[in-house]
């Protein structure tokens, strides 16, 4: 499922927030996401799985935040093209876990704060609407632009790859790439994320590793994993998860002692 587009809009002013604060706290995001008044709503996108873009308000606060509710599983899904998934999900579950797992590695900073949240009888992801959007990353290449800082640019993208790894999203295209106004990456939409398949779909895109999330990949634990996913992924898909990540080191490990770790880390 793809992040809400209203057709006809900039997409600028689409993926703005309303009446936002500027650097809010997660924390604080959190909390309001699961306890301010709903006080308007409109459905967006053009997908088959409806997505209502929601404005909450609060006491100090007024912010729009995304609500999906899908959660479809089939046993085998023939996808456009005639490729077939065995035990196919998609889930607004996995907007919460992307969030919480990028929050356990240090990497919540380029992914949106989502919540559980029941709005008019369902259960789905109540996630932050990024601010000062200026495009994605479809946009930017069909425009043939390029961040000013290339080298930091290149390090976010990194960081990001070895994240799709880890949750093995099938979904992953360059619609669900926001692009801040200062050059910042958002990731969104992990709803086809998650699965239990121990194997890295694209090692040849994993040249680099950010060197603190390489540290927090080989610190992570089994326990922690589980205690920090359980309410919200099943064992089988928090296994996934764990043969992923032994995976992704032993492939950077390999790396390094090829190319040494000045080329590998950064």
């Amino acid at each position: 499922m793809s992040f809400p587009i209203v057709v006809g809009l900039p997409f600028a002013l689409v993926l703005l927030g309303v009446h936002a604060e500027t650097e809010t706290p997660r924390e604080r995001q959190a909390e309001f996401l699961k306890n301010a008044d709903i006080i308007e709503a409109k459905v967006v996108g053009k997908g088959v799985t409806e997505t209502w873009r929601l404005t909450l308000k609060d006491d100090t606060l007024t912010h729009d935040a995304s609500f999906q509710y899908v959660d479809e599983r089939e046993a085998m899904k023939t996808h456009p093209g005639g490729t077939v998934e065995f035990d196919f999900v998609d889930s607004y579950r996995y907007n919460i876990a992307g969030y919480e797992l990028a929050e356990l590695l240090g990497l919540a900073h380029m992914v949106p704060v989502s919540v559980e949240r029941r709005w008019r009888g369902k259960r789905g992801a109540l996630t932050w609407w990024v601010d000062d959007v200026l495009m994605d990353e479809a946009t930017m290449n069909e425009k043939g632009l390029k961040a000013p800082d290339q080298k930091a640019w290149s390090e976010q993208i990194y960081r990001v790859r070895v994240f799709n790894e880890l949750i093995h999203d099938t979904d992953r295209n360059q619609g669900n790439l926001l692009i801040a106004k200062d050059w910042k990456i958002w990731a969104i939409d992990f709803s086809r994320a998650f699965r239990r398949w121990p194997k890295i779909q694209h090692p040849s895109w994993l040249m680099r590793c950010d060197r603190q999330l390489f540290e927090r990949l080989q610190s992570l634990t089994r326990d922690v994993l589980d205690e920090k996913l359980s309410h919200i992924l099943k064992d089988i898909e928090r296994d996934g998860i764990w043969a992923r990540r032994g995976l992704i080191l032993e492939h950077y490990e390999e790396l390094i002692r090829v190319r040494g770790e000045d080329q590998t880390l950064y």
